[in-house]
C-alpha cells in the first residue's frame, strides 16, 4: 500500500473534535479570538474538566487555584492550552486502534513531549512547538494500524512499535514510515509547515540537508521516553544513546542521569525523572 492509498480512506481517517480543529487553525491565525476558544472549550464539559485538572496539576505548579476556562487561558496561554486540547483530541480520535497497546503508546508520547520540551529549553528550539511535535510524532503508527492492520501485524512480529529501528523497517518494507504518515495527517489538518517538516524528519534528523533542532529534540526525547517505557537496563541505555544527534544539537550526553552517573564529579544539568517531569499530565491519557 502506498502512503496516498493509506490516507485515501475517509472511513479510516480519524475525526478531530471541532474545538481541536479550531485550535489547529489558530496555528496560522494572527487574530484568533481567545474568547471564542474559551467558549468552545467551555461548552464541552469533559474537555473543560480535563483542562482545569491539568491547569491545577503539579506540572504547572501555580500559586492559586485555576477555577475557569478563562483563567486557564490567561495563566497557561493559548499555545499550551492548544497543546493540551490537541492531546485530548488525538486520544479521543484514536480510541480504538487494533494491535496497539494504547496505554503504553500514549505514555510514550507524553514522555517524548515533555522530554523534548525540556531539551528545547536548553537549546534555541521553540519549546512549545517541540511539545506539540512530541505529542503528535507517533500518530502515524495509529493511522497505519487502523488502515492496514494485517500488514502492521506482520511488522509488529519483527519489531515492536516503539523499537528504535521501527521507522527504518517500515521505510524498507513499505516505502514510508510512521513519521511521514504523521506529517501527512498534519498536512491534512492544516498544521503549519515547520511542524510538518519536523514530523517528516525527526526519525532521522541528520539525513536531511537542513538540520532542524526541533526534529532533533523530538528524536532525543523519543529515545529517552523509550528507555523508560521499555524499562531498558543501564547497559541498554548507554548502548542506544543517539550520540551523533546529541552532538549535532550541542547537547553533552551528561543530561541523561545514567550517563552522568558514569562521570564522577561532573556538574551537569540532568533531566529530571520522567515521572516527575510529566507529573499531573496523565489526565491527557484518559
Amino acid at each position: 500500500m502506498k502512503l496516498t492509498d493509506l490516507l485515501d480512506q475517509p472511513i479510516k481517517l480519524p475525526t478531530v473534535p471541532k474545538v481541536t480543529q479550531r485550535l489547529i487553525e489558530s496555528f496560522a491565525s494572527e487574530d484568533v479570538s481567545v474568547d471564542e476558544i474559551a467558549h468552545q472549550v467551555s461548552v464541552d464539559p469533559v474537555l473543560s474538566a480535563k483542562l482545569l485538572r491539568l491547569a491545577n496539576s503539579a506540572y504547572f505548579n501555580f500559586s492559586r487555584a485555576i477555577g475557569t476556562v478563562d483563567d486557564a487561558l490567561r495563566m497557561l496561554g493559548l499555545v499550551m492550552v492548544r497543546n493540551l486540547v490537541l492531546g485530548h483530541g488525538m486520544v479521543a480520535a484514536f480510541r480504538n486502534t487494533p494491535g496497539m497497546n494504547l496505554t503504553q503508546f500514549w505514555r510514550y508520547n507524553l514522555y517524548t513531549a515533555c522530554a523534548a520540551r525540556w531539551l528545547a529549553g536548553t537549546t534555541v528550539a521553540n519549546s512549545d512547538l517541540v511539545f506539540t511535535l512530541g505529542l503528535f510524532h507517533g500518530i502515524g503508527q495509529l493511522q497505519m494500524h487502523a488502515g492496514m492492520p494485517a500488514v502492521m501485524a506482520q511488522l509488529d512480529k519483527q519489531l515492536g512499535v516503539l523499537h528504535a529501528d521501527r521507522a527504518e523497517l517500515e521505510k524498507k518494507t513499505l516505502g514510508f514510515h510512521y513519521g511521514e504518515v504523521s506529517a501527512a495527517l498534519a498536512e491534512i489538518w492544516k498544521f503549519p509547515p515547520p511542524l510538518i517538516q519536523a514530523l517528516r524528519e525527526f526519525a532521522q534528523p541528520l539525513a536531511s540537508g537542513e538540520f532542524l533542532e526541533t526534529a532533533a529534540c523530538v528524536h532525543l526525547g523519543a529515545w529517552r521516553a523509550r528507555t523508560e517505557v521499555l524499562e531498558m537496563t543501564e547497559q541498554e541505555v548507554l548502548a542506544t544513546y543517539p550520540s551523533a544527534v546529541g552532538k549535532r544539537l550541542g547537547k553533552d550526553p551528561s543530561w541523561v542521569s545514567t550517563i552522568a552517573a558514569q562521570t564522577p564529579g561532573l556538574v551537569a544539568d540532568v533531566m529530571p525523572p520522567l515521572n516527575k517531569l510529566t507529573e499531573g499530565l496523565d489526565a491527557l491519557l484518559a
